[in-house]
């Protein structure tokens, strides 16, 4: 079986490519690492991004955007992850994945076009302060329609406009709510993470007004399951974008990079270890592509696919990222080089929607249990 993708979808690709090279570059990206108290959402990048349709490529057409699936996303995420491009693109997306998933059609009239149009930032809190994934932590009162609790760590909630938040209700079930900004007892709490193209925060719940999504299919902890799944691989798409460009720019270097009078690409052990981690990469890209068309397709595999995918993708992106500084000799170490922008987002992102270890955990339940 041959599995790529389509011709439409590599210009796509390409097309995100050469717009996140002309308007942010490395050092655009710099502009805000090195600003740790800004928000950390660039206006020039959103509204490009915005324009070139990729906040849009999972909205309905009926609700004004592309009708895409994820195949076509994790598109999208692997150009920026590549670039190293700051801003809440995932989140986002994943927002608006969630109420067209789960949420009624009222839910997807009234959010839907402005999150595919940017007008309102979306993201996603997922994690309680428990550590699990599924919103252990926050709770619903008896009315279900009161949210109490903490999330952490969620990405760009200083910005954010709407936010998705999984919560368990009075019999610990667990589901999806949207909470607005300016709800009365939200607050969010700067949290400073070592990765400087993220900003990140905690949400805290005091008895907040949160909307249920009522609509749709999975319902419940089937919906909270499903963003999870498209999560882990959206995320998973941004390692390997950052992990192939990190190995590329390595190879390049070692290259030209000379020794002895003759440049280090050559010396067994280099040419070795880059070897191994092509293949590592490679086979991450394809995981994540095929993870994308088993959620797309409702394969039954998926959730295999899912875990294989961002087990993978972490442990790529680690391994990647870790040797562009260790093969860069001496510049590679220093904060005036890129390498760490690389090495660092990966640290950051490999754990996001569960980690390599609990992915393979999860392979291993699904496939033996």
């Amino acid at each position: 079986m041959f599995f790529a993708l389509t011709d439409e979808q590599q210009a796509f690709a390409d097309t995100v490519r050469d717009f996140v090279a002309d308007r942010f570059d490395l050092d655009a990206v710099r502009g805000v690492v090195e600003d740790p108290d800004g928000d950390g959402h660039p206006l020039t990048l959103w509204k490009g991004l915005a324009d070139q349709g990729a906040l849009a490529v999972l909205v309905p057409e009926e609700h004004d955007g592309l009708g895409l699936g994820l195949l076509d996303a994790q598109v999208i995420a692997r150009e920026l992850g590549r670039a190293v491009a700051p801003g809440p693109w995932t989140t986002s997306v994943l927002a608006a994945e969630a109420i067209r998933l789960a949420g009624s059609s009222a839910q997807q009239a009234a959010w839907l076009p402005a999150l595919a149009a940017g007008e309102t930032v979306g993201t996603v809190a997922l994690r309680g302060e428990a550590g699990s994934w599924d919103g252990r932590g926050i709770t619903v009162d008896a009315t279900g329609e009161r949210l109490s609790g903490t999330a952490s760590p969620v990405d760009y909630p200083q910005v954010a406009g709407l936010f998705v938040v999984a919560a368990t209700d009075a019999e610990g079930a667990p589901g999806l709510y949207l909470v607005e900004a300016d709800a009365p007892g939200l607050s969010v709490r700067d949290q400073r993470t070592y990765d400087g193209t993220a900003r990140v925060g905690a949400v805290e719940l005091a008895d907040t007004p949160g909307e249920l999504l009522t609509g749709g299919v999975p319902a419940g902890g089937r919906a909270v399951d499903a963003l999870m799944a498209r999560g882990a691989v959206l995320t998973a798409a941004d390692l390997v974008g950052g992990a192939r460009e990190a190995l590329t720019r390595t190879i390049d270097y070692d290259r030209d990079r000379k020794q002895f009078g003759v440049p280090v690409g050559s010396f067994q052990a280099i040419k070795h270890t880059m070897a191994d981690l092509h293949v590592g990469v490679t086979m991450a890209e394809h995981a994540v592509l095929f993870a994308a068309h088993a959620l797309d397709t409702d394969d039954p595999g998926a959730d295999i696919a899912v875990a294989v995918a961002k087990a993978k993708a972490a442990d790529a992106a680690w391994a990647a990222t870790g040797a562009m500084i260790q093969f860069f000799g001496g510049i590679g170490f220093t904060w005036e080089h890129e390498a760490h922008f690389f090495y660092k987002r990966a640290r950051r992102r490999a754990p996001l929607f569960g980690s390599a270890d609990e992915h393979r955990e999860r392979l291993a339940a699904l496939t033996m249990d």
